[in-house]
């Protein structure tokens, strides 16, 4: 395995058991916070950055940078809130050994993988543009999956991952919403998980790819999983935060 793994070392904050629930598309999503992962898929700089690979396949890479700064809350209330924190880099190795020809070759990109180009080599594990952005960079006891694939758990530890720390609810962020962040959900509900797609914090480069992948997620009585803005997530976990902050101020006394 390619993966990169960190266990943290310190348990969730707050009332572990106590279950939460978000407004959501088509209904109610209630969660577990001590079984519940927050999902960052692919926030990487060859994507998000001009010069990078998503650039090179002719995007406009601002259509995803909206993606941000929703995100940005999110991710700091999450580790507030003492959730498990998880980050992909869709990228390969430098021998491009675990890339298909037939993934290379499509398409009429000027900068095609392996490449070099402003960033380093396109997408090759490593390299300054295969990482996640500066505003979204993981902390000590985040784990980081390097993926080949599309989806998390294709030739990644992922799943393992999630056994492990006994998750069984995904919120998931990131993109592009129609390509990586749809395939990891795909996959997901395959494996029994239950799926959040947090709707602002998830982008494409098309508008139109980007509302019909949500509404796809939810048709159907969420066939699946569950789709809602970020604000609806962060006030259920405001009674968490609450919490934390109240230990927290309690043990600064204490000291």
């Amino acid at each position: 395995m390619t993966d990169t793994a960190s266990t943290p070392t310190e348990t969730p904050t707050g009332p572990v058991g106590t279950p939460l629930t978000v407004g959501a598309r088509p209904y109610d999503f209630a969660f577990d916070p001590a079984t519940t992962a927050l999902v960052l898929i692919d926030m990487q700089r060859d994507f998000l950055e001009p010069g990078g690979f998503g650039e090179s396949l002719g995007n406009d890479v601002g259509q995803l940078r909206g993606t941000i700064e929703p995100l940005r809350a999110v991710l700091a209330a999450a580790r507030a809130a003492g959730l498990t924190v998880i980050h992909t880099r869709e990228g390969h190795l430098p021998d491009l050994s675990d890339l298909p020809a037939a993934k290379l070759h499509r398409g009429n990109a000027t900068l095609r993988i392996g490449d070099v180009g402003p960033k380093g080599r396109i997408l090759i594990r490593g390299e300054y543009g295969q990482d996640i952005i500066d505003e979204l960079a993981p902390i000590d006891g985040e784990t980081v999956i390097d993926k080949p694939g599309k989806g998390a758990f294709y030739a990644t530890a992922f799943g393992d991952v999630l056994r492990a720390k006994g998750i069984t609810s995904l919120v998931v962020t990131g993109v592009t919403t129609e390509v990586c962040v749809h395939t990891t959900v795909r996959e997901a509900n395959d494996r029994g998980y239950e799926c959040l797609v947090l709707s602002d914090c998830v982008g494409s480069y098309f508008p139109d790819f980007q509302r019909v992948a949500l509404e796809m997620v939810a048709a159907q009585g969420g066939i699946f999983g569950w789709v809602a803005p970020s604000p609806a997530f962060l006030a259920a976990l405001e009674p968490l935060l609450a919490t934390a902050t109240a230990t927290a101020a309690a043990a600064s006394t204490a000291s």
